[in-house]
């Protein structure tokens, strides 16, 4: 159906240089359907051999070997048919395929019941459903920062370097077990 607001829209990519202008109401609409945007998509007959990196979501359902990395608020899902022979790094990792290497999720990792990982894990939320598999290390919850962990070691020196004429009787309510 014919509106008079289409009309004006292509005049304005016409009336603009090398016809790259759009309406401040596409602009708009654009912005909006980021936040629904859909994952990139290795599909099942596709092969990678190398190292792919990005800030988007991203869908592996084909064979990846190397290295997958996803920054910012990105989420991996290895599909059902994914073959991953890598190091992967991603805020959010779903395995519903094979992995095999390291994987690193800042935020959570999910292993689905079809999902197979073999290798280390490092995450601080992990779910795991029943029929997955998981061999290998792994290191769940949230980690003390390196910070915090010189501090309690110099805390834990100074205590137990202090000179006393008394000997120091240690029983299974102290600090040093």
């Amino acid at each position: 159906m014919w509106k008079k607001d289409d009309v004006k829209s292509q005049a304005v990519a016409e009336n603009s240089p090398a016809g790259f202008g759009t309406s401040p109401s596409a602009d708009s609409s654009n912005s909006l359907s980021g936040s629904a945007r859909a994952a990139a998509s290795i599909s099942q007959g596709i092969r990678i051999k190398g190292e792919v990196t990005g800030t988007e979501d991203l869908f592996v359902d084909g064979f990846v070997e190397g290295k997958l990395n996803l920054t910012a608020n990105s989420c991996l899902t290895v599909g059902p048919n994914g073959n991953v022979k890598a190091d992967l790094v991603a805020r959010e990792i779903i395995v519903r395929g094979k992995v095999e290497g390291r994987v690193t999720a800042r935020d959570k990792l999910q292993i689905g019941s079809t999902g197979q990982i073999n290798g280390e894990v490092q995450t601080d939320r992990l779910a795991i459903e029943d029929g997955a598999m998981l061999r290998g290390k792994v290191e769940a919850g949230k980690q003390a920062k390196p910070a915090e962990t010189k501090t309690v070691a110099a805390a834990a020196a100074a205590t137990t370097s202090k000179p006393s004429s008394q000997p120091t009787a240690l029983d299974s309510g102290t600090a040093a077990d």
